[in-house]
């Protein structure tokens, strides 16, 4: 079984599906930060993705244009679209069908909550890292396709939001985060979300393909 961790640099999945004996590769338009390039691909991910090599994907395709986060880059004037961010964003949101839909029998798409502009589809579901482990609120959603809900595995009651430009949280009452983050930094997959997915899911897949030799 081959698994593809489509636009990720970090290695934070990659490595997460290796220590349970997966032969997982991570792919990206870069050299990986992640100190293990015998497992990276540095290439197009769409290319990979309809390769016909691979089983399983997670993809971590890029957010900047289509993120909610950066409503008021899209709406700089009340009711008016910046027509170059939206295409922009466009542009984006073909790449993510493209993942989404590729010849993947399992497949997994992460992204930030979307502008509604940009006509994503309906989600399967929503996470946070406060649910794996991590004192950090920061809503990631899930696109899937054969593959189950995560369950949360390690819920903290305390938490504070991630991104500095998240102040919602601190309208709330809730610690807020001030320290700076690189938006390399900000995309990396929480250590506790991708323990969860490369168990939860890897055993889900495992399981399947004993069924089916029964």
């Amino acid at each position: 079984m081959k698994i593809l961790i489509a636009c990720e640099e970090s290695q934070e999945v990659c490595r997460a599906f290796r220590e349970l004996g997966f032969e997982a590769y991570s792919c990206d338009l870069q050299e990986c930060s992640g100190g293990k390039p015998e497992w990276h691909i540095v290439g197009d991910a769409i290319k990979e993705a309809y390769s016909g090599k691979y089983d399983v994907m997670i993809a971590h395709p890029p957010c900047t244009y289509m993120s909610k986060a950066g409503a008021r880059w899209m709406y700089p004037t009340a009711g008016n679209l910046c027509q170059d961010r939206y295409a922009k964003a466009i542009e984006a949101k073909v790449m993510f069908l493209e993942l989404l839909n590729a010849p993947i029998e399992f497949i997994a798409v992460e992204n930030p909550t979307p502008l509604k502009v940009v006509e994503l589809p309906k989600h399967s579901q929503a996470i946070q890292p406060f649910e794996y482990g991590h004192e950090y609120s920061k809503r990631t959603l899930l696109w899937l396709k054969n593959l189950p809900l995560l369950k949360p595995t390690d819920i903290q009651i305390n938490y504070k939001p991630y991104l500095p430009s998240n102040t919602g949280g601190k309208k709330r009452g809730q610690k807020y985060h001030s320290v700076s983050i690189s938006q390399k930094e900000s995309s990396k997959t929480f250590s506790g979300v991708a323990k969860a997915m490369a168990e939860q899911w890897g055993n889900f897949i495992r399981s399947r393909n004993v069924a089916a030799w029964l």
